[in-house]
């Protein structure tokens, strides 16, 4: 990929993993545009998200069920995982987050 294409996807990179609404309005602000770098990320952090959400749920079930309260801890992947796909935005890579970047 060119380095041209990256620096114009970047900002729109970075955006998508900051929250949920992030991913959101950096696929708005890509639609036009259709940066093949910013789509790359925007949905390595739709995957993130979505993963964190369903690891939070199934943790909090767990934590009733068993009681085990350090199974709390799960409720962060998420972030953990948009941070790793962060750091990969920020310098310009195009690296699959762990765990769910082959999903879809």
């Amino acid at each position: 990929m060119e380095q041209s294409t990256i620096d114009e996807g970047k900002t729109m990179a970075i955006i998508s993993y900051v929250t949920l609404l992030g991913t959101l309005i950096a696929w708005f602000m890509n639609k036009d545009k259709n940066n093949a770098f910013a789509k790359f990320h925007i949905g390595q952090a739709l995957r993130a998200w979505i993963a964190g959400i369903i690891i939070s749920i199934v943790a909090s079930v767990l934590i009733m069920i068993t009681g085990v309260t350090v199974l709390s801890y799960l409720s962060y992947a998420g972030w953990v995982l948009a941070g790793l796909g962060l750091i990969n935005a920020v310098n310009g890579k195009m690296e699959k987050i762990p765990l769910v970047g082959d999903i879809g």
